[in-house]
């Protein structure tokens, strides 16, 4: 059995693939997924899972360099976006690393996603609660 907190076994596979720079979204109920790009839906209801919830569990297995967000984020969903940075620099001293943070336009944001290689459909109702990692690596 896994001994990470990670135990979605898609989710898992996905990350055992990505090699450096290769993406993965974590998003919020509502965006929209393009067709060509793998869904994993976690949604149980509003609210669950988490955003937060999410990409905590995510970022145990996968190593992240950038992270790329809806710049609507910080003025629509604020103290979402608070806790998110201080994730990131949480993450930061973690693994002794620097994290480039990049903010697009949201309809720029939707455009990246088809480059993912999967997205994580969460049950967040929180609006612009999306994010993309690009991996990183371990060495």
């Amino acid at each position: 059995m896994k001994k990470t907190n990670l135990i979605n076994s898609e989710i898992s596979y996905i990350i055992s693939k990505m090699g450096h720079t290769d993406m993965l979204t974590i998003a919020d109920s509502g965006l929209p997924i393009p067709k060509e790009t793998k869904r994993i839906d976690l949604a149980l209801k509003k609210g669950m899972p988490s955003f937060l919830d999410t990409l905590e569990t995510i970022l145990e297995e996968l190593r992240v360099e950038e992270v790329i967000i809806a710049r609507e984020m910080k003025t629509v969903s604020l103290v979402l976006y608070e806790k998110l940075m201080k994730k990131i620099e949480e993450l930061e001293k973690e693994e002794n690393m620097n994290i480039k943070i990049v903010e697009v336009e949201h309809e720029a944001f939707k455009e990246v996603t088809k480059k993912s290689m999967c997205v994580v459909r969460t049950g967040e109702f929180t609006p612009y609660a999306n994010i993309i990692l690009k991996s990183g690596v371990v060495f």
